[in-house]
């Protein structure tokens, strides 16, 4: 039993160094993609010792800069909502990710380790629940300002995410029916077949209606452009007018986790997960025929680095979106989520349900 505790907080503490550093990492890459994009040189004035380190050491002045500015709170503000807020919002982001895998089971010393920090049933379940109570931290920090303008920018962005949500469920609902489960575990494993024994067997070549909605749906759910409408500090005043300091880093933070969060999940349900193609357990069976072993150490490695490199590409993806379209207004974004993919999810429910009755007339 401690030694099963011991593993889990390994696990966990592997899984939050990992995103904590990588979303941090995204300051960096949005500033110098950007600046790629754009034709611009980027960050590169903070330096140690006079080494800039093609300004790698930003992100640490960021945070030394939030850690010393002054905790402003509104006179009639809420103080203990006002500090619960962004704690809230970073709070649900990070636990959210102990539900996905990021490689297979590892048999160590006869004891069997699932490369994921919580052993789910209805992982995906999981996962949306914690996303979506996210939208409490939001509200909170719009109410605790006592600032209108504030609690207009919170409910503002309340109802962005809870809109976008709807079609983002809806749009999984379609892989949760193709691969018959809920475990997003067994989800990542279903997608290790193949269709014809030549193309994987992923969500992507199975829902690719799917997937368009639910990208799209999630960079709404996450606030990034062109859907950063709640914090359009250029436009429209948002939900955190009112905070300063780290606090304000917090909700800063929060979105560049959730970012994370929805490339892990783009990659679990429709980009196979830790799956390598053609890769077993016992090492790689290709379609000529032809067989290579390989060492379990070696699998899963392979595992951890596919899932790792395909999180990278969709957070590269998400970054070349934002700096290339521009933002919506608020009726165009309402109107997209309501009118165009919440049908688009249910006509693709609808159809899928109708292929898996002709396929599966007895049921799974």
């Amino acid at each position: 039993m401690f030694a099963d505790l011991l593993i889990k907080l390994a696990l966990a503490g592997i899984v939050f160094f990992g995103v904590l550093n990588l979303a941090g990492l995204h300051t960096w890459v949005e500033r110098k993609q950007s600046a790629v994009m754009q034709d611009r040189i980027g960050a590169n004035r903070a330096s140690i010792l006079g080494i800039r380190l093609l300004g790698l050491f930003h992100p640490l002045a960021d945070a030394v800069k939030m850690f010393t500015k002054e905790d402003f709170v509104p006179a009639n503000g809420d103080r203990f909502l006002h500090a619960l807020a962004p704690f809230l919002s970073v709070f649900f982001a990070l636990v959210a990710f102990a539900g996905i895998p990021f490689g297979d089971r590892l048999i160590l010393g006869g004891r069997v380790i699932e490369l994921q920090v919580a052993k789910i049933d209805g992982a995906l379940l999981y996962v949306f629940a914690m996303l979506s109570l996210g939208v409490y931290g939001v509200i909170l920090a719009g109410f605790a300002s006592r600032n209108n303008y504030a609690m207009m920018g919170g409910l503002r962005a309340s109802a962005q995410m809870l809109s976008y949500e709807i079609a983002l469920g809806i749009s999984v609902v379609g892989v949760v029916m193709t691969f018959g489960t809920l475990d997003l575990q067994e989800m990542v494993r279903a997608q290790g077949a193949t269709l014809g024994g030549i193309v994987p067997r992923w969500g992507i070549f199975l829902q690719p209606v799917a997937f368009f909605v639910f990208l799209t749906a999630a960079l709404a759910e996450t606030k990034r452009v062109p859907f950063d409408l709640p914090e359009g500090e250029s436009e429209i005043i948002g939900y955190f007018v009112e905070y300063s300091g780290m606090k304000f880093g917090m909700f800063f933070l929060t979105d560049f986790v959730e970012t994370v969060l929805v490339a892990c999940l783009a990659t679990t349900l429709f980009f196979g997960g830790w799956q390598v193609p053609f890769l077993f357990p016992d090492g790689f069976h290709f379609p000529w025929g032809a067989a290579v072993p390989v060492h379990q150490w070696t699998y899963i490695l392979l595992g951890v680095g596919s899932f790792s490199l395909k999180v990278l590409t969709f957070c590269w993806l998400f970054m070349a979106i934002r700096w290339t379209l521009p933002r919506f207004r608020y009726d165009q974004l309402m109107r997209l989520g309501w009118k165009i993919l919440f049908p688009i999810a249910v006509a693709n429910l609808l159809v899928t349900g109708a292929i898996l009755a002709i396929l599966h007339p007895g049921g799974w």
